[in-house]
């Protein structure tokens, strides 16, 4: 048995695709359009580890996708600062639900409110400011 991906629904590509690739940092691997069915289907993964995707899929004629994510769980994802990704995503626009208080763990929420863990790789860093004192913001 071997692990292909996770599927999450998105209510708009274009918003997704921005969150997943241009701010979070993950690649475009594949992209299927499906004119009979109405869908597209866009796989993505961490540059370098195309063995776990993520597989967004699309409905053209629109989807109620509700509140997301918490009967869903998260995706989850090793970074190599959680500082500098956080900021990173902060600069352009997401909101840090869960901030790297402890160097280690956070949590932001795609477009589509999908919760997205983010691990420091290896050991945590050193608390710093202004990380440690940020509170929780919503739900993640």
């Amino acid at each position: 048995m071997k692990y292909l991906h996770t599927m999450v629904r998105v209510n708009d590509i274009d918003e997704s695709l921005d969150f997943y690739c241009k701010k979070l940092g993950l690649q475009e691997n594949a992209r299927y359009d499906n004119e009979a069915g109405r869908f597209t289907l866009v796989f993505l993964s961490a540059p370098g580890d195309e063995s776990a995707q993520v597989e967004l899929t699309y409905n053209w004629d629109g989807d109620s996708l509700g509140e997301g994510s918490r009967n869903f769980g998260h995706l989850a994802y090793a970074v190599e600062n959680i500082y500098e990704t956080c900021q990173k995503l902060m600069d352009g626009g997401v909101i840090i639900n869960r901030p790297p208080r402890d160097g280690r763990m956070a949590f932001v929420r795609s477009p589509d409110n999908i919760s997205v863990e983010l691990l420091q790789s290896g050991s945590p860093l050193e608390p710093v400011e202004p990380w440690c004192s940020m509170e929780n913001i919503g739900e993640w």
